[in-house]
């Protein structure tokens, strides 16, 4: 047997199944020759984008290089936004859009979404989040989530399904077969749902179930344990999660993506390499394999893929079908040369997605002038560090700078217990003076707005809701 020619056949077909991501704002050398050799698919994230200017010469130099290929981000709206990730989204977010209920609204956001990614020439986005968000200390879904209903999440996943896809953007439902219920984040370690198989089928797979039924083009695994269906295996990993349940109960045939293979719960022990064939094994068609990629990485899991064939650990026959797979995803997904302007989403009534405290009327009634002070909150790793609350639309103070004579409204998110905001009001009340908490993310004590979301457009909501002038 020619090894030679076998290897370069597989190299092709393993080009087909990879979307790395890379290091820059301009486009290596590497990853046009990749794209002009057949590289399946490239994922953009926040650190490649600068301004729409320079995002736009790069997709001019991605799609000249290859046509047909797969480009993805990830554009939840809300908190989670990689074409705003130096703004903030325009966007409410999940949360705020399953509070309010409406599946056409959710329809509408993501509607603008789609046609927003498509005029700079995506075909992918790696949204809507389908976790049910059971957990109030999940620490990486929360606000990402449309609830903790799963009936509801199951409603607006199909509606953000359609939204995407009816302007030709394929959606990727995620985190397959489920993340809601952890308390642990996946990119940092490997999280665990413990649930029993009638809860997983009314709970978790509800909304999956409901965008299989839609259409969907594309699922995303997680990196997670689930012990009621494969004890051994994460589930990115487990052919019995991704073949027997997604592909044999719940009949998907469209394109199973991974999570990011650079996370913790899927490459900490073995490497992205390993993490990559695994997951080919198990029944993965579109390996994301993460950010900050060099050729030396992308390499050494062509190598990897290129080893398992050769030794019998990766049938042929799979990673054919994986390729055959994405190539139908990006064929029906072809971008034309058609101009695709963005729309904009008719502004929705957010506060009524709001939870508020009865102390909004009587700071509402002082005279005092108003200071904004934002509390610093680290973010997960799947947010980033995307502008968010009052300090994304209006000018804010140090918390040591307050006016004593003012009237404060405290912006803080990721809040529980120990949050350094509960003690910075506390200190300011016994002083005195009159504040607010508002609590830009999932519902926790001590606020007295919460918001369910952190983008710009909820800040501003909030400030105009108590007449507060913005920049």
């Amino acid at each position: 047997m020619d090894t030679t020619a076998n290897d370069a056949a597989v190299r092709t077909l393993a080009r087909r199944v990879l979307m790395p991501g890379f290091i820059g704002t301009t486009l290596p050398d590497w990853v046009a020759e990749e794209l002009r050799a057949g590289l399946g698919s490239l994922c953009i994230y926040g650190g490649n984008i600068h301004d729409n200017q320079q995002l736009a010469a790069l997709m001019a130099q991605v799609r000249e290089a290859s046509p047909e290929a797969i480009l993805a981000l990830d554009e939840e709206g809300g908190d989670v936004t990689r074409l705003h990730y130096r703004d903030g989204s325009n966007q409410p977010g999940n949360a705020v859009l399953g509070r309010l209920d409406d599946p056409q609204l959710t329809r509408a956001s993501a509607r603008a979404i789609a046609r927003e990614m498509r005029s700079f020439g995506f075909n992918l986005n790696l949204a809507p989040d389908a976790d049910v968000n059971t957990n109030a200390k999940n620490p990486v879904i929360g606000v990402r989530s449309f609830g903790i209903s799963p009936h509801k999440v199951a409603m607006h996943t199909a509606a953000f399904t359609v939204g995407l896809q009816g302007e030709m953007v394929a959606a990727c439902a995620k985190h397959f077969p489920g993340h809601g219920d952890t308390s642990t984040d996946s990119h940092l370690a490997l999280p665990v749902v413990a649930v029993d198989p009638f809860t997983l089928a009314e709970r978790e797979l509800a909304p999956f179930t409901a965008a299989i039924q839609t259409g969907i083009a594309a699922i995303m695994t997680s990196h997670i344990m689930v012990p009621a269906l494969d004890p051994e295996n994460p589930a990115t990993f487990s052919s019995a999660i991704l073949g027997d349940l997604l592909r044999g109960e719940l009949g998907f045939e469209g394109v199973i993506v991974t999570d990011a293979l650079d996370m913790a719960g899927a490459s900490a022990e073995t490497g992205i390499p390993v993490a990559a064939v695994r997951a080919l094994r198990a029944g993965a068609d579109l390996l994301c394999l993460g950010t900050d990629m060099t050729r030396d990485d992308y390499e050494l899991v062509i190598a990897a893929i290129i080893h398992a064939v050769h030794e019998g650990t990766l049938d042929i026959e799979r990673l054919r079908d994986a390729a055959e797979r994405t190539t139908a995803l990006a064929v029906h997904y072809r971008l034309g040369d058609e101009a695709c302007e963005p729309v904009q989403l008719a502004v929705g009534d957010w506060a009524r997605a709001f939870e508020t405290s009865e102390a909004l009327e009587a700071w509402s009634a002082s005279s005092a002038p108003v200071q904004l002070v934002q509390v610093d909150t680290d973010s997960n790793m799947a947010v980033g560090r995307v502008p968010w609350g009052f300090a994304s639309v209006a000018d804010t103070v140090p918390a040591d700078q307050v006016d004593p004579r003012a009237k404060v409204l405290l912006a803080a998110r990721a809040v529980d217990e120990e949050h350094a905001v509960h003690e910075l009001a506390a200190r300011l009340r016994r002083s005195g003076q009159q504040v607010l908490v508002c609590n830009f993310g999932w519902p926790a004590d001590g606020a007295d707005i919460t918001t369910y979301g952190a983008s710009p457009v909820l800040a501003r909501t909030v400030l105009e809701m108590l007449q507060v002038p913005t920049a």
